[in-house]
């Protein structure tokens, strides 16, 4: 794995650094967040994973995500933040985060994140996003359609573009089992590999960027069960 740490903490990146020695994983550290911008814009198709600090200098790591993801919506980027605010947290998954962790943090957990976030992600595919006549879909309705080799997504017949690796397992997760209801606990645990240990607002966020990109497309077909949790139906769209 190629790892990009966007990181001014320099003893922080450090420690890191061993770590990812011992896991076989090259690393490149970048202290300034227009520096790591750049890094990044480079080659954009050589990092398999991004750490991005929340608080950096140059440029924050909220900036630094939204420029990444108008770059590449594929790229796993985990946001470090020693805020405990949820509203921080919140915006930084909007921005295009898929995931999170909170200083200071456990060596281990870190690199357990991550090798969470590269199993699901290392299936992406960069092919045309246009339908083959020809194509085996895992899930497919008269209006939806989903390709779990080619990460590929359709409503209507019309591509459903920018989808990150969470947002795209996301929406695979409740399309597969249309109309069942599923709590905010349990596509953290489908979803994401791990519990949060409560941190419901994780998939809050991830839905609402999910819906943002369906709605480009077609009618709404993640619906929210008040008081339970969320579930696909397409049975609506005309």
């Amino acid at each position: 794995m190629n790892i990009l740490m966007i990181e001014d903490n320099e003893s922080v990146a450090e420690m890191m650094q061993m770590f990812f020695l011992n896991e076989g994983w090259e690393a490149t550290f970048k202290y300034d967040g227009q520096e790591g911008l750049d890094a990044f814009l480079e080659d954009a198709n050589k990092w398999d994973m991004i750490t991005l600090d929340l608080n950096l200098p140059g440029m924050d790591g909220m900036m630094v995500a939204r420029e990444i993801r108008k770059v590449s919506s594929t790229v796993p980027i985990i946001m470090l933040t020693a805020r405990d605010s949820e509203s921080d947290q919140v915006i930084g998954l909007e921005m295009g985060a898929d995931d999170y962790v909170t200083k200071p943090f456990s060596p281990l957990t870190l690199i357990a994140r991550i090798k969470a976030l590269h199993r699901r992600s290392e299936l992406v595919e960069k092919v045309p996003a246009t339908p083959d006549s020809d194509q085996t879909f895992d899930i497919e309705t008269g209006h939806f359609k989903m390709n779990t080799k080619t990460r590929e997504a359709y409503l209507n017949g019309k591509s459903i573009d920018g989808l990150t690796p969470k947002e795209f397992d996301l929406l695979f997760t409740l399309a597969k089992k249309p109309r069942q209801v599923f709590s905010r606990e349990q596509l953290l645990e489908l979803v994401w590999d791990y519990q949060y240990f409560g941190d419901e607002r994780t998939v809050d966020a991830h839905i609402k960027k999910l819906r943002q990109k369906i709605e480009k497309v077609g009618p709404q077909v993640i619906q929210t069960v008040w008081g339970v949790g969320y579930k696909f139906d397409d049975s609506g769209v005309a």
